[in-house]
C-alpha cells in the first residue's frame, strides 16, 4: 500500500479497506479522513491546511471568484492548487477545502482503479458536498447533538459556527429514514424582501411515507417555491417570533391528515433587528416530543392551524 502522507496514498487505503470506491459511504470516508489525518485534532482551518500541505496541495486565496462560486481546484505546472474566495468564514474556507479534496479523490480513484467509472459532475458536487459536512459534522455525534436541540437549525448553526444551510441538510442525512422530517429555510426572493422563497430544504423518510413525498409533485415546497400569506413562514417574517402549529392542511392527493403533523417556523434576526432568513421544521405529530427542546429554548407563538396548504403548486 502507498504511503498516507498523499492523496494517492488515502485513496489507495480506502480501495484496500473498502474495495470498490463506490462500496464505501461519504460517512465511511470522512470517518477514515478524520481518524488518519485529524485524530483528536478539531477540523479548522489550521488543521485542514496542514492535511492539505500533506497532501501537497497548495491553498490560495482568490480576489475573483466565479459568481457563485466559493472554490475550485486545479493542476497547473504538476502541482495541486485549491482556491477559496477572499474573506470567506472560516467555515466556508473549511468546507471549499474538503470538498475540493472530495472531488480530487474521485480524478485518483479514475487514475489508479482501472475499469472505474467516475460520478458525473452532478453527483461528484453532491458526494463532495455530504464528504466536507461528514468530516466537520461526524454522524454519530451531530445526530445526538440534534436529538438535544430538538433540531433547533438556527441554534445548531450557532454551536457548530456552521451555516443554516448545512446544519438543515446534515440533519436530513443523519437522520434519513429514522423518522418523517422535512426542513427548509426561507430567505428574501424580491429586493424590498416582501417575498421569501425556499432556498434550502431537506427530508427524510419513515418505514410509513411514501417514496415519491419529496418528489417533484411532492406535497412539500422545494427550492423556489414562496411562502404563502398567512403562512407559519410569512407570520414568522412579519412578527420576527417563532410560530407553532399543530395543525397542518396538505392537499388532497396525500394521505397525511390534518392531525398528524406538526411544524414550527423560526427566524433568524439580525442585530439590526432585521429577519435574515427563516428555519421551518415539520414532523409527524406523534414525533413532536423531539421538538420539545426548541420550543422550550425559543417559546413560539402557538396556533390552532394555518389558514394554507403546506405544498401543492403554490408552496409553503
Amino acid at each position: 500500500m502507498k504511503s498516507l502522507n498523499d492523496l494517492e496514498g488515502f485513496c489507495d487505503y480506502l480501495v484496500g479497506k473498502y474495495g470498490n470506491p463506490r462500496a464505501s459511504t461519504e460517512d465511511q470516508k470522512a470517518e477514515e479522513f478524520r481518524q488518519i489525518y485529524l485524530r483528536d485534532l478539531p477540523a479548522n482551518v489550521r488543521a485542514l491546511r496542514a492535511v492539505a500541505s500533506c497532501f501537497g496541495v497548495h491553498l490560495k486565496e482568490s480576489e475573483k471568484m466565479p459568481r457563485n462560486v466559493r472554490g475550485y481546484h486545479e493542476m497547473c505546472g504538476g502541482r495541486k492548487y485549491i482556491y477559496y474566495r477572499r474573506n470567506d468564514t472560516a467555515s466556508g474556507i473549511e468546507n471549499t477545502i474538503l470538498h475540493e479534496l472530495r472531488e480530487m479523490m474521485e480524478t485518483v480513484f479514475v487514475q489508479t482503479e482501472p475499469g472505474y467509472e467516475p460520478l458525473r459532475t452532478s453527483a461528484r458536487h453532491i458526494a463532495a458536498n455530504r464528504f466536507a459536512s461528514a468530516v466537520l459534522l461526524p454522524e454519530d455525534e451531530f445526530r445526538e447533538r440534534a436529538y438535544r436541540a430538538g433540531f433547533d437549525v438556527i441554534g445548531l448553526s450557532g454551536i457548530y459556527s456552521k451555516s443554516c444551510s448545512q446544519i438543515l441538510l446534515r440533519i436530513g442525512e443523519v437522520i434519513q429514514d429514522r423518522l418523517f422530517f422535512y426542513g427548509a429555510l426561507y430567505e428574501p426572493d424580491d429586493a424590498e424582501g416582501k417575498e421569501w422563497a425556499v432556498t434550502y430544504w431537506s427530508g427524510s423518510r419513515n418505514g410509513e411515507t411514501k417514496p415519491s413525498i419529496f418528489g417533484i409533485d411532492g406535497p412539500f415546497p422545494k427550492k423556489g417555491r414562496r411562502a404563502l400569506p398567512g403562512s407559519l413562514v410569512d407570520k414568522a417574517v412579519k412578527t420576527k417570533m417563532p410560530h407553532l402549529s399543530s395543525k397542518i392542511t396538505l392537499n388532497h392527493a396525500w394521505s397525511f391528515s390534518d392531525e398528524r403533523l406538526i411544524a414550527l417556523a423560526q427566524p433568524m434576526v439580525n442585530t439590526a433587528a432585521e429577519v435574515e432568513k427563516v428555519a421551518l421544521i415539520i414532523m409527524n405529530t406523534c414525533d413532536s416530543h423531539l421538538l420539545q427542546p426548541q420550543i422550550d429554548a425559543i417559546k413560539p407563538i402557538s396556533l390552532e392551524g394555518i389558514p394554507a396548504s403546506v405544498g401543492g403548486k403554490d408552496g409553503h
